[in-house]
């Protein structure tokens, strides 16, 4: 039993790195977009700013696909969105079925981008009994005893579980002896597949974490930025005084009383007098 494999063999084997395949995706919704405005072509440097990655990377990871562009013109938008979505495995459909329709189940559900995808979400499973059969996003709840039948009938080979950490594993189990070769797990806990079944994890809980972790080390360079900035000028401060205090010794005597002795506008009057 491997544990949290996320790699796909086939993919390698054809030479494309994981890292290429997981920016495809960024990609293909750039280009959608440009698509949907009727954008012709578009530059390596414009995608690329659009994906969010550089352009070298960029045109590097469309070398894996033999598409190279045109010096001067750019890549054209709706045969790239082809490319990858054949890469992809978008242009057929895929039936998906969600286990576990609590409130996260539930919005993936009525989640419209699963469909303009390429995924027909097939089933809505459950294993509490007072769902099966009300209806989420359209689709009436089935329980988790029709889990086999259902991913036998639809030929559904993905499977997307959102379901308590605690009934993650047993639900994983079902779901590849039932067939399911690939698993988008949205429970927080890390899941045991074995070889040929690829899982891709998501943990909103580890993401919130590691933003939590960004946020605190922005406020302490950003104090320590203030406290540095403060000791500057202080120092600043303390300069201009010690040159204020050297020249004023300088250039006039003291008094009897300490006080310093300046000259007033007639050259005449001391500006302060003695004590």
């Amino acid at each position: 039993m491997a544990t949290g494999r996320t790699h796909r063999p086939a993919t390698r084997s054809r030479g494309i790195p994981e890292a290429t395949v997981a920016r495809l995706p960024l990609y293909l919704r750039a280009l959608t977009a440009l698509s949907e405005r009727s954008v012709p072509t578009v530059s390596s440097e414009e995608l690329a700013t659009a994906a969010g990655v550089n352009s070298a990377k960029l045109r590097k990871d469309f070398s894996y696909l033999g598409s190279y562009g045109t010096r001067g013109v750019g890549y054209d938008v709706e045969y790239l969105v082809y490319q990858i979505s054949r890469e992809l495995g978008l242009t057929q459909d895929w039936p998906v079925v969600i286990v576990g329709i609590g409130n996260l189940g539930a919005a993936l559900a009525n989640y419209g981008g699963f469909a303009s995808r390429g995924f027909r979400v097939a089933a809505l499973i459950d294993a509490d009994p007072a769902m099966a059969g009300k209806p989420v996003a359209g689709m009436p709840v089935q329980h988790t005893d029709e889990l086999e039948k259902i991913i036998t009938d639809n030929g559904v080979s993905i499977g997307v579980i959102a379901t308590p950490a605690g009934a993650a594993q047993q639900v994983c189990e079902r779901l590849v002896a039932a067939g399911v070769t690939s698993i988008l797990n949205f429970a927080p806990t890390v899941l045991s597949v074995p070889d040929g079944v690829d899982v891709r994890k998501v943990d909103l809980s580890i993401e919130l974490q590691i933003l939590a972790f960004h946020e605190q080390r922005k406020a302490g360079e950003g104090a320590a930025a203030e406290a540095a900035s403060a000791a500057e000028r202080g120092g600043a401060v303390d300069a201009v005084d010690a040159v204020d205090m050297s020249a004023t010794d300088a250039d006039a005597p003291e008094t009897g009383g300490g006080a310093v002795n300046r000259k007033g506008p007639d050259g005449d009057v001391p500006a302060v007098m003695p004590a």
